[in-house]
């Protein structure tokens, strides 16, 4: 049977020793945000409390310090059942029919994640297994929400549900009367904070898979190569941008056709709510149909839009690995070249 206690401490150990080597990929402010939450969830405090700042900021300093002598390790192996395994190596053969979920693989920088959760349920759908986990019991820093790793969807819950927690915290340090408002003014968080936070999570959980099918569409048209283009030019200004264009591509065939198809209004405004500075940039046209929408109450243009940055994306993405084959070196300039085109 599993020994879950040393399980975890393996897997925890591994996130330690990735966050102690990237932490400093982070801007500050992002950096904080993340430690916030991660504190959070370390030490189980309920989402709606308010941080002991002084206890916080010790925190902080102990982690840091903690980080700086672990840096230089190596990753250990997963004690399992079946004997040491690495820890980029499938596990889940022998961890799913126990009802745990593991999942190793690299984010944004290059960042190795891991995580160990509840498996909470599975399903099939389009030819991909997705594996939905609730509690986690071993976590890094990033905590992707969704993630896809060959024809498997990691879905994580309860990551979704604090990555929904600190968008609607940092909307009530303002309070405006923005796209987030409105996102937020479907599920009644007015009454019961959790019962709407739950319906916000099962509804987001979906746009999740949807993007991580859309992700899969996108790999089949681009090839093996975009991986390792972004490889190229990980740890650059060009890496978020290549990822956004991948991201763009993504939602354009499939999380926003569905969406607009199933008139998920809800999901819909929480997607532009955090349509960020960098694909606003580069995708103005989808910005400019949603604000039409708000005004008119028409989803035409934004459905045309949607359907010319399928082909869009597809032809930009296709460009950039041109560049790749023909001039790795020039790849990055093309890529960074983007934002200044936008």
């Amino acid at each position: 049977m599993l020994n879950l206690p040393q399980l975890t401490a393996a897997v925890q150990r591994n996130c330690d020793i990735s966050d102690a080597r990237h932490a400093g990929d982070y801007g500050l402010c992002t950096f904080l945000l993340k430690m916030r939450e991660y504190y959070r969830w370390e030490q189980e405090l309920p989402l709606t409390r308010n941080l002991p700042q002084e206890e916080l900021g010790d925190w902080l300093s102990t982690r840091e310090q903690y980080w700086d002598g672990i840096e230089a390790e190596s990753f250990v192996p997963l004690p399992l059942e079946g004997g040491d395994l690495d820890p980029f190596a499938a596990a889940n053969h022998e961890l799913l029919p126990q009802g745990y979920v593991y999942s190793a693989g690299y984010g944004r920088f290059q960042k190795p994640l891991f995580f160990l959760g509840r498996l909470l349920r599975t399903e099939q759908r389009a030819g991909f297994t997705i594996l939905i986990s609730s509690c986690e019991y071993a976590r890094e820093l990033a905590a992707p929400p969704a993630m896809l790793q060959g024809n498997t969807i990691f879905v994580r819950q309860e990551s979704l549900r604090r990555y929904l927690w600190e968008k609607i915290e940092e909307w009530q340090w303002r309070k405006q009367d923005n796209i987030m408002s409105r996102a937020l003014a479907s599920y009644n968080f007015m009454t019961d904070t959790e019962a709407a936070l739950d319906r916000m999570a099962e509804n987001e959980m979906e746009t999740m898979i949807l993007h991580e099918l859309g992700e899969a569409m996108a790999g089949e048209l681009l090839g093996g190569h975009w991986r390792e283009m972004v490889a190229s030019v990980a740890r650059s200004k060009a890496e978020p941008i290549a990822r956004s264009v991948r991201d763009l591509l993504a939602d354009c065939i499939s999380t926003l056709p569905t969406l607009l198809d199933r008139g998920n209004l809800p999901a819909l405004h929480f997607y532009f709510a955090t349509f960020d500075a960098q694909r606003r940039q580069l995708f103005p046209q989808a910005m400019r149909a949603y604000e039409q929408y708000l005004k008119h109450g028409d989803l035409s243009q934004l459905r045309q839009a949607v359907q010319e940055g399928k082909d869009y994306w597809l032809t930009v993405a296709r460009a950039l690995l041109s560049h790749f084959s023909t001039d790795p070196a020039a790849c990055r300039a093309a890529i960074e070249a983007l934002l200044i085109e936008a």
